[in-house]
């Protein structure tokens, strides 16, 4: 479980095809591994990925064949800047929101816009997850923790604050760069609550008929 905090920016040292799947040696920057042993979990822009080599101030993750095509990592070139958080120790502040690191699907930039000391960015979304998104929650780009500020249809915009975008690889946005989108858990798990046992049926998803239908919405 992670944050949406990024620790540092890290870059990407080797890729390493091995039978299809690839593995990626990270330079972790800033990012103290001391404390990190073989095993762990780091999220990398996003993505949950478990320590397999540990060298010094840089890590090696195995990246699966279904990771690399459902998440930006199988774009990422040597040289690329990730965003890197430790898994959440318990304890420590949960200054985000609770993130699992398994991405939902990856979205694109489609306008970069500055309004004042920020940068209000747009993105569009893949059109099954925009019902989880909600004007004023929470969403992951890249690993980072952000507040939803406008929702139009499959698109929503987000207000980045310098802080964060000197800590982060968000100053990279540009249109039509894809990024890794992992939407709330909480709005996740109620859709499947709200289905109760429709659930089981494949293909069944919350519609407006069926909020209505259940007495959630008029």
């Amino acid at each position: 479980m992670f944050t949406g905090i990024i620790k540092a920016v890290g870059r990407i040292r080797t890729l390493e095809p091995r039978g299809g799947d690839l593995r990626v040696a990270i330079d972790a920057g800033k990012l103290d591994l001391s404390d990190t042993r073989l095993g762990d979990s780091i999220a990398v822009s996003g993505v949950c990925l478990t320590v397999v080599t540990l060298d010094g101030a840089s890590f090696a993750a195995d990246v699966s064949r279904e990771t690399l095509t459902r998440t930006t990592l199988g774009d990422k070139t040597v040289g690329s800047r990730v965003n890197l958080e430790p898994a959440l120790r318990i304890g420590e502040a949960l200054g985000g929101h609770l993130v699992s690191g398994h991405v939902d699907g990856v979205g694109t930039v489609v306008e970069v816009k500055a309004e004042a000391r920020s940068q209000r960015l747009t993105f569009e979304v893949p059109a099954h997850l925009a019902r989880y998104i909600a004007e004023k929650g929470s969403i992951t780009v890249d690993g980072v923790s952000l507040t939803v500020n406008h929702v139009e249809g499959a698109r929503f915009s987000v207000n980045i604050v310098p802080h964060t975008l000197a800590e982060t690889t968000l100053d990279e946005c540009r249109s039509r760069a894809p990024v890794n989108l992992e939407v709330d858990l909480i709005a996740r798990y109620l859709e499947r609550l709200l289905l109760g046992a429709r659930a089981a049926t494949p293909g069944t998803r919350i519609s407006a008929e069926f909020l209505a239908e259940h007495g959630f919405i008029k």
